[in-house]
């Protein structure tokens, strides 16, 4: 088997599909693997360092695709790419699918067999192919050190000849990966911590972590988290009341980090321009939703804007930030995916189509769409979350795996 990793054209992508550790691990599967000049230019990988290990070099994305079975991504390939693509060829990537119709159309018309990562089943034997929960633990911590950098006073409390200088105050929208992590790192540098999540169980995690919990009904939040670990919709009744709380919470703190997303819709308004404008100045605002529209009524994604002296931060692609770790992670999530599943006597992937995790991931195969939330037939796996990107995954609190994560992946809080 040939297996392609291509450079990303995505504009602002800086991470890859493989590192040379895990193109190692493909060869001693016995596969044949095509590097594409610069593909880990970006994380500061060198062609040679392909070489080196094993793996030929391509000078064009078309000399590494051909004659490829399996093709590695990070993000999808663009429309234009896909029809390029040969019949029979697989494609693993992140495909953010929702809203995406024209691109499971191309996969399909071209032949070509496209599996998403950011679909991975959430249960235990696919947690080391967990690409949101992967991607998200790093936008939760990038997203505390950027608010830290904006911020104009130290984390912790320091205690001086001149006086002591009181600790930053840190306030956590969304309890899942990207949520945990933030509130981790926060809690590392000395900031005092507290966090919002509609889930009861994300109650005790953050606790956990040393940050203290705050809503206003812990009872609703005991029937908002679904069977795959993510959180609902909540009733226009507690939005309402929780909407009033926050924007009485909001007012004290020096930081405030957003990463609620919901599977397949536009990310939750949880801070309006009024909480905004509230906020004394100085303040900052990380949002790792802003790729799905941002949780900050006044976020711009891509952009950092001051409103009445608070900065709001709503960069794209926060895993994609520090693409060394993130392509690393990134990369044992797709080998751990391809050799769970690689049939090593036949040389082919998948070995199994009945499986539920193959089954949650596959969009397209036989030149026809076959996930059941894009009009195929339903696969058995349970908990089976469509997430964006982080940071990619999280509803007005968890799992905001991309976020884009964003995952991006991104994922994914």
């Amino acid at each position: 088997m040939k297996i392609a990793v291509m450079r990303e054209t995505e504009p602002g992508e800086t991470r890859a599909a493989a590192t040379p550790e895990t193109v190692k691990k493909f060869i001693s599967l016995g596969a044949d693997v095509a590097v594409e000049a610069g593909a880990g230019a970006g994380a500061s990988m060198a062609d040679a360092d392909y070489e080196a290990i094993g793996a030929t070099v391509a000078q064009s994305a078309d000399k590494a695709a051909k004659g490829a079975d399996l093709i590695l991504k990070v993000r999808a390939p663009k429309v234009e790419e896909m029809r390029g693509l040969s019949k029979g060829q697989r494609v693993i990537s992140i495909v953010s699918p929702h809203g995406n119709e024209k691109l499971l159309e191309a996969a399909a018309s071209a032949g070509v067999d496209l599996f998403a990562m950011d679909l991975m089943p959430r249960i235990t034997r696919a947690q080391s192919m967990d690409v949101l929960s992967s991607q998200s633990n790093l936008a939760g911590y990038k997203a505390v050190i950027d608010a830290a950098a904006a911020h104009g006073s130290a984390m912790p409390m320091m205690m001086t000849a001149a006086g002591t200088v009181a600790p930053a105050k840190v306030f956590v929208m969304g309890a899942g990966v990207a949520g945990l992590q933030a509130i981790a790192t926060a809690r590392r540098l000395g900031a005092v911590v507290s966090a919002t999540d509609v889930r009861y169980a994300a109650k005790e995690q953050v606790e956990s972590l040393g940050a203290s919990f705050v809503t206003v009904d812990e009872e609703a939040m005991k029937e908002a988290e679904t069977e795959g670990g993510y959180a609902k919709e909540m009733s226009d009744d507690f939005k309402a009341r929780q909407a009033e709380f926050v924007a009485e919470h909001i007012k004290k703190q020096d930081m405030v980090i957003t990463t609620a997303l919901i599977p397949g819709r536009p990310a939750p308004k949880l801070v309006t321009a009024d909480m905004v404008r509230a906020m004394a100045p100085g303040s900052v605002i990380v949002d790792l939703a802003s790729e799905q529209g941002g949780n900050v009524e006044l976020t711009k994604a891509g952009e950092t804007v001051e409103v009445d002296g608070v900065t709001i931060i709503g960069h794209r692609n926060v895993p994609g930030r520090l693409p060394a770790d993130a392509s690393a992670l990134y990369a044992r999530n797709v080998y751990n995916f391809v050799s769970t599943f690689f049939d090593k006597d036949a040389g082919a992937f998948p070995s199994d189509w009945e499986d539920d995790i193959i089954k949650g991931v596959a969009l397209t195969r036989d030149g026809a769409i076959i996930h059941p939330l894009f009009g195929g037939e339903a696969p058995s796996a349970t908990g089976n979350g469509a997430a964006s990107d982080d940071d990619g995954a999280d509803a007005s609190a968890p799992n905001a795996d991309g976020a884009e994560d964003q995952a991006n992946g991104e994922a994914h809080g």
